[in-house]
């Protein structure tokens, strides 16, 4: 992935309109060079001759460098500019690339999962800005590579965003690490303001301070920062609202307050939002606000919100409650209430870490043939998953993702990726093996029992497990 990114910022050299296009966004060379952009040529085989032998066609399509359609295989980016991805450790893990026709669709195209690249896990511009969002404290999320770019070009060198998804709760993690502070600034159109309440809700949680960045007169902080300049966008940055503010103004919108009906219901959800999302001396503020919004005073309104604040904790308490019964790794796996729900979940974790074992060691298939079956899989995709190994086995074909994309669906595959990814760093011995065949061979005659059961017993035997 080095090498393609080297060869990408060498091609960008080459091009006058790559490097004409990159003027035109007003990036600087400077800018160009910190984050290793480059440009990929509008060819369909430069990345294969480049590499000639080097690296198996195996290899290349399992970093995305390369596809494969109908038996053809072709470079997977071409005549686009390149962004390369970096992991904390500043090695290239992905690309996105973007189109320079401003008609042509997708305007981006991003690197797949792969062994190396999880993407709900990483953020563009993370490596370049780590340390400067230590020592400031400070991090601010936005939505493109081109607004994070743009943001370090102009001095404000604490911006990332998520690589071509929506932020995940793991890249919320990551940046709580470094910050204190976040500043979530997405574009400014509907897209961008449900993005900011996704976004919120991912914070809701995190010990960082959130604020929320409103952009006039442009879409994103990008065209902001080329038709107002940096400092104006930096005295943005200072007076950025909070969350509630942020909320309050969307909830406001919705509503006509010159109509009786709708001002109160205004009233009621704004009164219900604080209730949950807000301490007492921001209770006192936000209803003193309300109060002159609406015409209702704020005795009525506070009145009104020590209800909601009552209704909220019992709510709260409930929620915690639930959360503990639903927390570790068997919450993220999902096993239908047909293949034995809760109970199945052991089983469906050990076959899980089998079929990653078996991707990463195929020979343990060997060792596992003979003790298990297809069968006894509870989820659907992991039985095509193991049938297909078992059968490239049998076949002496080589097992890895790029093989085992000709015998399964598209959704087994991106399930065997998930897993490949989540499990890379687990050494896993023969004697993992046999346990995890062990653990499956004792947890199926339960799945079995269950439907046995009455409902006073199979109630009392979830009241159990529940208590342990």
């Amino acid at each position: 992935m080095g090498e393609a990114a080297a060869f990408y910022t060498e091609q960008l050299r080459r091009n006058a309109g790559a490097s004409d296009y990159l003027k035109n966004r007003c990036i600087s060379a400077a800018t160009a060079a910190k984050f290793g952009l480059g440009y990929s040529p509008d060819d369909w085989h430069p990345l294969q001759t480049l590499f000639g032998e080097k690296y198996s066609d195996r290899a290349l399509e399992e970093c995305g460098l390369v596809n494969v359609r109908n038996d053809r295989r072709y470079d997977a980016f071409r005549g686009r500019i390149m962004f390369p991805i970096r992991n904390a450790k500043g090695l290239v893990i992905g690309f996105g690339a973007r189109t320079m026709n401003g008609d042509e669709q997708p305007k981006y195209l991003n690197s797949p999962e792969t062994p190396i690249y999880h993407k709900g896990s990483e953020l563009y511009g993370y490596f370049e800005g780590r340390e400067a969002i230590y020592g400031k404290g400070r991090a601010i999320v936005c939505e493109g590579y081109m607004d994070v770019i743009s943001m370090h070009q102009a001095g404000i060198d604490t911006a990332v965003c998520a690589c071509g998804t929506a932020l995940t709760p793991e890249q919320v993690r990551l940046i709580s690490e470094y910050a204190d502070e976040v500043i979530l600034s997405y574009d400014s159109d509907e897209a961008g303001q449900k993005a900011t309440l996704r976004s919120l809700e991912l914070f809701r949680n995190s010990p960082v301070k959130v604020g929320v960045l409103q952009i006039p007169g442009a879409k994103d902080p990008d065209e902001y920062i080329k038709k107002y300049g940096a400092e104006r966008f930096k005295a943005l940055l200072d007076g950025v609202g909070n969350a509630l503010d942020f909320r309050l103004g969307r909830l406001r919108s919705q509503y006509d307050l010159a109509q009786d009906a709708q001002r109160l219901e205004y009233v009621k959800e704004a009164v219900n939002m604080l209730a949950e999302r807000s301490n007492p001396t921001e209770q006192e503020v936000y209803a003193g606000r309300l109060a002159e919004e609406t015409n209702i005073s704020k005795t009525a309104i506070m009145t009104q919100l020590e209800t909601a604040v009552k209704r909220a904790g019992s709510k709260h308490r409930w929620e915690k409650k639930q959360q503990a019964l639903k927390s570790g790794e068997m919450n993220q796996i999902n096993v239908p209430y047909s293949a034995g729900g809760s109970q199945a979940l052991g089983i469906a974790s050990a076959q899980q870490r089998l079929l990653a074992a078996m991707l990463r060691e195929p020979h343990y298939i060997d060792l596992v043939q003979g003790q298990l079956t297809a069968e006894q899989f509870v989820l659907p995709q992991q039985k095509e998953l193991f049938e297909a190994m078992l059968r490239c086995r049998q076949e002496g074909i080589e097992i890895s993702l790029t093989t085992l994309r000709a015998f399964v669906s598209e959704e087994a595959l991106n399930e065997l990726s998930h897993l490949a990814a989540q499990y890379s760093d687990v050494n896993c011995t023969p004697d993992d093996i046999r346990l995890y065949l062990d653990r499956i061979a004792r947890g199926m005659p339960m799945a079995g029992k269950a439907a046995h059961m009455s409902n006073e017993e199979l109630s009392d035997y979830l009241q159990s497990m529940r208590e342990k």
